[in-house]
């Protein structure tokens, strides 16, 4: 499956570490990575997933491929600017969201439009706007929660 990967653009070690370690756990199970193609969170957990050989699918703000980090297999340049959090989560089957700011929470709400499950990992709390967000403690266990939630 495609699982949506959202987070914030400038993190620090210890959100980076985290996102890279979604990558990785979701690669090692055969998922493919979408996320915003930029740094941060997105350059993070691509890197994870490039480590365990998976692919990564970068939807990137500009009209430039170019602009994606190293770590995207396949840049989607859109000319949307942050219009594109629109097409972030639609194009996952499921979302899994890190710690971020104003970015993240448009993406959170297009991921609840978009009626796809979410699983936060110290991520904003938008139960009050709709968007049920299972939160969890681990990579491993985000992972196994959005596997569960498209089995059902």
């Amino acid at each position: 499956m495609r699982v949506s990967v959202i987070g914030g653009g400038q993190v620090t070690d210890e959100q980076a570490a985290r996102a890279e370690a979604v990558g990785r756990e979701l690669a090692a199970r055969g998922h493919t990575v979408v996320c915003g193609g930029r740094g941060g969170t997105m350059e993070a957990v691509c890197r994870g997933a490039k480590a365990e050989g998976g692919t990564t699918i970068g939807i990137l703000p500009s009209e430039r491929r170019a602009q994606a980090n190293d770590y995207v297999d396949i840049p989607i340049a859109t000319g949307l600017g942050h219009a594109r959090n629109a097409l972030v989560p639609l194009n996952g089957d499921a979302v899994i969201a890190l710690t971020g700011g104003v970015g993240t929470l448009s993406e959170l709400g297009f991921a609840g439009i978009y009626d796809r499950p979410v699983v936060g990992i110290a991520t904003h709390d938008v139960s009050a706007a709709g968007v049920d967000i299972e939160p969890v403690d681990t990579p491993e266990a985000a992972v196994d929660a959005v596997e569960a939630a498209l089995e059902t």
